[in-house]
């Protein structure tokens, strides 16, 4: 079992370790919170990455498109002012390296984890969800003006009891 604490600290130290060492950008937490069927901003990108083991669920990074561009520039070194192909690609990564961290930190409380590839959702004016009722921890970080969300969604995998054992 994996308190709410010790996930906002492990998406904290996460994030944080990316933002400092990948992108030379300073973030500052913002107050934790919980939400029913989080993920996202109705404008903005939203990298989704699936978490599977015996404990499943689901990670999202949002923001809006200025907060994309500023990581997009730091992180490729060149100015982006608007989404493109690239600064999806650079938050796909981003996603990656934030929760691959944190499923590390994550295993040692619930076993193995398995990560899928990101998918990344870019427009204005849409809703993402997840079925269910799941509680969502939110973490917020604030970069200059703009904001970012990491959200976690953990429950034990209950179909696991169901499998054949070979």
């Amino acid at each position: 079992m994996m308190e709410q604490e010790q996930i906002v600290a492990a998406v904290r130290s996460s994030t944080l370790e990316v933002f400092s060492t990948m992108l030379s950008l300073e973030v500052t937490n913002g107050d934790p919170r919980t939400e029913v069927n989080a993920p996202g901003p109705s404008d903005g990108i939203i990298a989704v990455i699936g978490l599977a083991g015996a404990w499943v669920g689901t990670a999202s990074l949002c923001c809006g498109a200025p907060m994309a561009c500023r990581i997009s520039s730091s992180m490729l070194g060149m100015e982006y002012t608007e989404v493109n192909e690239d600064v999806l690609d650079a938050i796909s990564e981003i996603a990656n390296m934030i929760f691959g961290n944190f499923k590390t930190t994550a295993e040692t409380y619930l076993g193995p984890l398995g990560l899928s590839i990101p998918t990344v959702i870019y427009g204005l004016s849409f809703s993402a969800r997840t079925a269910g009722k799941e509680k969502w921890i939110v973490v917020p970080f604030v970069c200059g003006d703009d904001t970012l969300e990491l959200k976690v969604c953990l429950t034990p995998n209950r179909g696991l009891a169901h499998m054949p054992k070979h």
